[in-house]
């Protein structure tokens, strides 16, 4: 028994080991068979991968050789049409050049001709002319053997005869040349002290037609000329106005008949300096951005004469146009203070008077607003205030006491005279006006209008007090020559229409601008 239990034990250790042994052998062929399958499913996904990247690709590629055939059939078809419009216009081009020639040659043969005829009455009048000196000849022979006399002793006997005639008349022509030289004096000595007088009221007009900008140090006066001149040219030319940079240290005078171009050259100098930036470009930039500023500026300046007055139901065109007279002088006085202060003394009167009191305030800050259009418009203030209040609705009364405050029409009630006595009464005030200013300004505004009356002219501007009249004029409408003209007939025209001391400089100026955007 228990020889049997030592040979069982060996043998049930063997068996245990060679089964071990097909078990790892069987789970190892599981294992490799798993793999090939797992090889096999990822050799098939790769495939279908690779199949749809492939006609993937090949869609793209169908896409983009289609984009590409449509684009280069677009452009195929614009430079078709170019060429086809290009042939159209070489063609007309043609024909119109042969119409050109054949006008030409017609032209030619018509002046061929004429040339014939003038030719030939050429030679018809020399001989003619010979005729008549021949003529002459024989009546001087005939003349002279009548009268027995040569032709140098006739002359001799007429001049000696003249000589006795005139005698008697010299004493009287010589009189005659006194008193004329004596009128001529006192023409040309009046003329003289009106120079003088005119002269010496320089200190009033300056006074009211000119502002200075100061500068932070004189080292700015180069950059506000610029390089040859060209920022101080771009500032007068966008602005109207003149510059005047001299000695005077850290300061700029501007001087211009115009208080509303002067102001926006002031504020547009002042904002450059501030800025640093000064160049033609920033200067036309900066001006037109004053001068919306200032328009808005006028509109505020009507809506507080309206408020002040405590007017309603005012069109928004009158309070604009009111606006305006804010920058409006007349014999120094500001036209906006002088209408406020009309419509309060009316209102004053009126209530004393028994009469609507808004209704003479209205009429009395109405009456002077034509003086905002008088300068664009023919015709007395007065009308004209009156036809613009009349096309925004303002009734008969304030329509006939503005047009009757100077006397155009008849007044058609109580607040006509009114109105007068109230204009009256703010102007006689000891130093509120100056004659001699307004007619200053009414004669440089008169020059601007004799330029702005001729063809082609985009604007002009009075400076030098006038001494100089700068007239703008489109490239396009005036050539050089044309230009050259220009000057010469302003002038003639100024000497024509207006009635002033020394002389007049007219300056016509054509620039031609090319303007163009790097993308």
């Amino acid at each position: 028994m228990f020889e049997i239990k030592e040979i069982w034990v060996p043998l049930a250790a063997l068996f245990g080991i060679v089964l071990g042994y097909a078990a790892h052998i069987v789970a190892a062929e599981i294992r490799l068979a798993s793999a090939q399958h797992r090889a096999k499913q990822m050799l098939k996904d790769a495939e279908r991968e690779s199949d749809a990247l492939q006609r993937e690709a090949q869609l793209h590629a169908k896409s983009e050789y289609i984009k590409m055939h449509d684009k280069f059939e677009e452009e195929s078809r614009e430079r078709r049409s170019e060429l086809m419009a290009y042939e159209e216009r070489v063609t007309q081009r043609e024909n119109n050049l042969d119409r050109k020639l054949a006008m030409l040659d017609k032209k030619e043969e018509i002046l061929d001709q004429k040339i014939a005829n003038l030719e030939s009455e050429r030679l018809a009048l020399a001989e003619r002319d010979k005729e008549v000196q021949a003529l002459c000849e024989a009546e001087r022979q005939k003349i002279e053997a009548v009268a027995a006399l040569s032709e140098e002793d006739a002359r001799n006997l007429l001049m000696s005869r003249l000589e006795e005639e005139l005698e008697g008349e010299f004493g009287a022509l010589i009189r005659r040349k006194q008193e004329a030289a004596l009128e001529t004096a006192e023409r040309e000595a009046r003329r003289l002290i009106t120079l003088a007088v005119e002269r010496y009221a320089a200190d009033q007009v300056n006074s009211v037609t000119i502002s200075s900008v100061q500068l932070p140090s004189d080292d700015m006066k180069g950059r506000i000329i610029g390089k040859e001149g060209r920022n101080i040219r771009a500032l007068e030319a966008a602005t109207g106005v003149n510059f005047m940079i001299d000695d005077t240290p850290e300061v700029v005078v501007i001087s211009g008949f115009d208080p509303l171009r002067r102001e926006i050259a002031r504020i547009a100098l002042e904002r450059l300096i501030a800025d640093g930036r000064i160049n033609p470009a920033r200067i036309e930039e900066e001006v037109a951005k004053v001068g919306e500023e200032i328009e808005d500026a006028m509109r505020q300046a009507g809506e507080e004469a309206v408020m002040e007055l405590g007017l309603r139901s005012v069109a928004p065109e009158v309070v604009r146009t009111l606006g305006r007279l804010k920058f409006r002088h007349s014999y120094s006085q500001n036209v906006l203070k002088h209408s406020i202060e009309v419509g309060h003394l009316m209102g004053l009167m009126a209530g004393e008077l028994g009469l609507d009191v808004q209704l003479a305030r209205r009429i009395g800050l109405f009456h002077d607003i034509g003086k905002a259009l008088d300068h664009e418009i023919e015709g007395s203030h007065a009308l004209i205030g009156a036809d613009l209040l009349k096309r925004n609705g303002e009734t008969q009364v304030v329509l006939n006491a503005v047009a009757a405050h100077h006397g155009d029409v008849e007044g058609e009630s109580a607040y006509a005279p009114l109105t007068t006595a109230a204009d009256a009464m703010t102007a006689s005030r000891p130093g509120a006006r100056s004659e001699t200013t307004d007619l200053y300004l009414k004669r440089l505004q008169k020059l601007e209008d004799i330029a702005n009356s001729f063809r082609g002219v985009s604007k002009s501007f009075a400076i030098q007090a006038g001494r100089e009249i700068r007239v703008l004029v489109e490239p396009g409408k005036i050539d050089d020559n044309e230009a050259m003209q220009m000057a010469r007939n302003i002038s003639k025209q100024i000497e024509h229409d207006m009635q002033y001391p020394g002389q007049i400089k007219v300056t016509v100026i054509r620039e031609t601008r090319c303007v163009e955007f790097a993308h």
